[in-house]
Formats: structure tokens, C-alpha cells, sequence
């Protein structure tokens, strides 16, 4: 490609210690932003708009879970299907939660559903102190019964082998902001949601491109303002995000929470954005904090 970044290559991050939790955590409020999956090249967009589904204001009364923010990862209907399904099997407690943001959505749904990554991934790697000590998992504070009773339960997205392996291979080259572990490692709500979407659209067929852009698209709606800082170093250098492909983007390089330190780092503070608020928790209200702050923090306690 013209203009290539000029970056040196880092070794992939050594997996740090997993998110922990504990009953703090409420639900988050994701800023959802439009995407469109193109093979090849991803389109990017920064802007945020709302969808309401329902009456809100009545949601609590009438303990009916409502979708908000809906439709700009997946389609609508398709949202609204696993909303139902969710709170019908009781990984979302309707009497606990009455709005749900497409974040929290696909957080609900990697958690339920069951696959292997949940039954032999590192997120069951015994000196960790087991699944429930994650954010993902016992940050989960909104089901009917316990969060184990739904965690690695359900059969929401059933796949064949190659599915599984696609699916295994695209969550390895995935990084978050927030921290230094893989979709592999979803130890956090962003990786527990990304590993949601990914199982999501290989069970619908989705082609690797078309997981790759979804990927790219969902990481920058719920990280803005770190992928904004991202195109700043990209513009430093010469080049023009959106011809840097999903999959660079992603990488330990640019994703993962090292990686973005190092990219902020050589970016002038009155180029970058810094999100105010939020952490990985089920009540922190915002997208996520600033990486280098949720060290050690932000996701975890």
C-alpha cells in the first residue's frame, strides 16, 4: 500500500492479569457508531445517533427489557431477536435491567452462548481463579439465578468446525483498548461482546472479511475517541486510516493497551480525544476510560 505507516513491530503483548470484578459493576452505556462491512476496506465513521425502541420511560415500570442504540453493529430486527431471546432464557433479568445498548447485548450473548473458547480458552485457566473472578463474567450482575447459570449454557449459535476455527483465529488478532488480552482472552465486557458478534455472523455464514470489518466497526464504536488518536498517528505518518486494513488495526499494535500507549504517545495531547468516564462495569456509564487509566483498573477493580 502507498504510504505504508511507519511503525515498528511489536511482539504480541504478554497476557496480563485478567479483569477482576466484584459486585460494583452495573451496566455500561455504549456509544454506538454507524458502520458498513466492505470486503477489503472498512468505511469508518465517528458519528453517534440514538434509536429508540420502545418507551423507555416505562421500561422500568413495566420491567420489559428495551433496546437503545440499536442497529448500528447488527440489524435491528436481528438485535431485537436476541434481546428477546436473552431475557426469555434469563441471562438478562428484565426486573434488573430495563434499557440494554447493543454493547451490553452482545455482552450477554458471548457470555450465554456456549463454546469452546468459554470451555477451554484461558478464561478457564485455573490460576486465574476461574471465570467468575472476570469482569465479563461476575461483572454480570443482571440474570435470573446465578451468572454460572448462564454462563457457557446456552446453544444461541450453534457451529461446524470451520466455523469454530475462523472464529478462534479472528478473536486471537483482536485487541481492546482497555487492556492487553486478545477476544481470545475475554475477560472484560469489550472482548466478551466482540466474542458475542464474532460466533454471531459465523453462524450466519459470514465471511472472514465481513467478520474482520464487523470487528473494526463495533471496536471503534465502543473506543472512539482512542481510534480517533489512532487516525491522528496514521495522518502523522502519511497515511490515511481507511486504507489500513481491519485486521492491522486490530492487532497488538494499534488495539491492544500497550499498543495504543505507544501510538498516543507520539501523538500532541491537543490532537487526541480522552473520554471522560465509563469503565467496563454494568453501571459506568460511558464507553471506557482513557487505556493508559484502566491499567490495572477500568475493567477490573
Amino acid at each position: 500500500m502507498e504510504n505504508e505507516p511507519e511503525y515498528e513491530i511489536q511482539e504480541e503483548p504478554t497476557p496480563e492479569e485478567p479483569k477482576k470484578t466484584d459486585n460494583k459493576y452495573m451496566l455500561p452505556i455504549a456509544i454506538v457508531i454507524a458502520g458498513v462491512m466492505v470486503a477489503g476496506a472498512v468505511v469508518y465513521s465517528f458519528g453517534k445517533s440514538a434509536l429508540q425502541t420502545g418507551a423507555v420511560k416505562n421500561a422500568s415500570q413495566t420491567g420489559q427489557a428495551t433496546l437503545v442504540d440499536g442497529g448500528k453493529i447488527l440489524p435491528l430486527e436481528t438485535e431485537k431477536k436476541m434481546l428477546v431471546t436473552l431475557t426469555t432464557n434469563g441471562t438478562i433479568d428484565t426486573s434488573k435491567l430495563s434499557q440494554v445498548t447493543e454493547l451490553n447485548l452482545l455482552w450477554a450473548y458471548g457470555l450465554a452462548n456456549k463454546n469452546q473458547v468459554l470451555e477451554n480458552g484461558p478464561i478457564m485457566d485455573a490460576r486465574y481463579g476461574g471465570p467468575t473472578n472476570m469482569a465479563s463474567v461476575g461483572g454480570w450482575t443482571v440474570t435470573t439465578g446465578s451468572v454460572m447459570d448462564h454462563y457457557d449454557k446456552h446453544a444461541l449459535a450453534t457451529l461446524t468446525p470451520d466455523q469454530q476455527t475462523l472464529v478462534e483465529k479472528i478473536a486471537k488478532g483482536i485487541y481492546r483498548p482497555c487492556c492487553n488480552n486478545s477476544t481470545y482472552f475475554p475477560d472484560c465486557n469489550h472482548g466478551m461482546a466482540m466474542l458475542g458478534l464474532l460466533e454471531y455472523l459465523a453462524s450466519t455464514g459470514a465471511t472472514e472479511d465481513q467478520m474482520w470489518n464487523a470487528a473494526i466497526t463495533a471496536n471503534m464504536s465502543w473506543f472512539p475517541d482512542q481510534y480517533q488518536t489512532i487516525a491522528q498517528y496514521l495522518k502523522i505518518k502519511g497515511t490515511d486510516m481507511k486504507t489500513v486494513t481491519p485486521q492491522m488495526l486490530l492487532g497488538a499494535d494499534y488495539s491492544s493497551g500497550s499498543g495504543f500507549a505507544r501510538i498516543a504517545a507520539q501523538v500532541p495531547q491537543n490532537q487526541q480525544q480522552r473520554s471522560s468516564g465509563g469503565g467496563c462495569g454494568v453501571d459506568s456509564g460511558g464507553a471506557s476510560a482513557a487505556p493508559q487509566k484502566q491499567q490495572g483498573s477500568g475493567c477490573g477493580i
